[in-house]
């Protein structure tokens, strides 16, 4: 290990030791694999939206109403709890058998939630694709870093992250159109075709090179049964919270207790385990610690913008729903081209400091939202948004790429896994806390009377009043404070904790 290196240089290096396609492979069996990883990026990324504008649809159908919200809930508790043991599963096992076991139980349970027959079976059959979806998400961004050396790996993180915004701004549109005029079913029918393609390519062209074994391999199942019970229990205290009950009631104090208890129960089994599903060289290197509280603020931030702008648009702006979404979705236009265009600026002044530049650039862009004049033009939120999306492809790219190469084959995997649950349990936390602050702010501002729940009903009866568009502006500028300090918060840990130089490995892929 030594440190940051030219990526050009050491870029030769990894690639005579790539570890995803067999040595001497045709570049066009690496096209088909990176066309298998963009399908099932594509199918993660669909299925985080497209169920959203069809719940009215599988309300009628079903029932359930009370309950709705848990078809979401269900599949984030599973993807996020299930990412740290798809990680190491990857790295003992292999990359391939892990995609394809995921891949595998996604389309069952897409298959599953076709077939529901009533609110609670859909729930149990989201949780099924979200055991899948783990596994997809992490094992995607993995063998993204193993096909390809550092000087070209951005390429590789620009197309999956334009397949993710792609998706992510048509997923609502196609569920709607789904829903309206085939069937709220084909929602989750489309994901098999998607898939079956994803599978072939995956298993006729995925070949990885056989690995040196020290014996046979020992799966921590203690630990991992620990992990997903302990995730799953904080997660729902945090996802149901100040919704299902009140955060002092005895179901929200059992559920943090219990998880805090679980959480020691993790410490000691990991401790004492051989090969550990979250293994403590995790947090003890400075670099990977750095990165996972780094993209741990950064989902917690984007909560902001994902889940307030929308109404933000509508009950301030006067925009309807689609023009809303497009003042949203324009971050998705600038995040891609600005990752792809990192590598030149990391290049010359390294992993940290392009990160910092980022995640500056998204603090002050964030900082300044509440500074807009009220009610405004909706050019002006739009034009942040802009901005915001550039700072931050600026800024996650660079660190994703990085912690990557300071590690082995042996190792990327997990590594890869634990960034990506950070994040996702930073959207966890940033949904749970900025929704308690914009209630908070409402419910000062309208007397007590109001909370996100009655903008929403205003704005579906028609215009709200001035009053509540006074109330729902200074909601959304304290969390868009609340982001600001999250943005700073990142800033300040790639400052004090991350090293100036990320030690990146001469040899990465063995």
């Amino acid at each position: 290990m030594q440190g940051e290196r030219n990526p050009v240089d050491q870029g030769d290096t990894e690639t005579r030791a790539a570890g995803a396609v067999r040595p001497g492979a045709p570049p066009g069996r690496r096209g088909a694999v990176v066309a298998a990883l963009m399908l099932s990026m594509a199918l993660a990324a669909l299925d985080s939206t497209i169920v959203s504008t069809a719940v009215p649809q599988i309300v009628g159908d079903l029932g359930g109403f009370s309950v709705f919200s848990w078809l979401f809930s269900g599949y984030l508790l599973a993807v996020t709890v299930t990412l740290p043991v798809y990680g190491k599963l990857s790295d003992t096992f292999g990359r391939k058998p892990v995609l394809i076991t995921g891949a595998v139980v996604f389309l069952l349970g897409s298959l599953l939630c076709a077939t529901a027959w009533n609110m609670a079976a859909l729930i149990v059959f989201r949780v099924v694709q979200g055991l899948g979806g783990g596994a997809l998400q992490g094992t995607v961004q993995t063998l993204a870093a193993d096909l390809y050396p550092l000087k070209e790996r951005p390429k590789i993180q620009a197309r999956l992250s334009t397949v993710w915004a792609t998706s992510a701004v048509a997923g609502p549109g196609l569920g709607g159109v789904l829903a309206a005029y085939a069937d709220w079913r084909w929602i989750f029918l489309i994901n098999l075709p998607i898939g079956a393609l994803a599978l072939w390519l995956v298993v006729r062209h995925l070949h990885e090179p056989a690995r040196k074994s020290s014996g046979r391999a020992r799966i921590d199942w203690a630990g991992a049964l620990a992990v997903f019970a302990c995730g799953g229990v904080l997660l729902t205290a945090l996802v149901q919270g100040g919704v299902a009950w009140d955060w002092l009631s005895v179901p929200s104090l059992s559920l943090f207790g219990t998880g805090f208890a679980l959480v020691g129960a993790v410490v000691v089994i990991e401790r004492r385990a051989a090969e550990p599903i979250i293994p403590g060289w995790v947090w003890r290197r400075r670099t990977i610690a750095a990165v996972n509280l780094a993209l741990g603020a950064l989902g917690l931030l984007m909560v902001a913008p994902s889940v307030f702008l929308p109404t933000y648009a509508q009950a301030v702006l006067g925009l309807a729903p689609v023009t809303a979404g497009f003042v949203l979705s324009v971050w998705t236009l600038s995040w891609p081209v600005s990752a792809a265009l990192s590598q030149h600026v990391y290049r010359r002044i390294g992993f940290r400091n392009t990160a910092m530049a980022g995640i500056g650039a998204a603090a002050l862009i964030l900082l300044a939202f509440p500074f807009l004049p009220y009610p405004g033009a909706p050019w002006q939120p739009t034009l942040l948004m802009l901005l915001l999306g550039g700072a931050l492809g600026l800024f996650q790219l660079p660190l994703i790429i990085g912690v990557q190469s300071t590690v082995g084959w042996a190792e990327r995997g997990t590594t890869t896994a634990s960034v990506l649950f950070c994040r996702q349990t930073g959207q966890t936390v940033g949904a749970t806390l900025f929704g308690a602050i914009a209630n908070g702010v409402l419910a000062a501002r309208l007397g007590g009377a109001g909370d996100l729940d009655a903008v929403t009903r205003a704005l579906a009866s028609g215009a709200p009043d001035e009053r509540l568009r006074h109330a729902v502006a200074d909601a959304v500028h304290a969390v868009y404070l609340g982001a600001a300090c999250a943005a700073v918060l990142a800033f300040l840990v790639l400052l004090f904790v991350a090293p100036r130089r990320f030690p990146v490995l001469d040899n990465p892929a063995d």
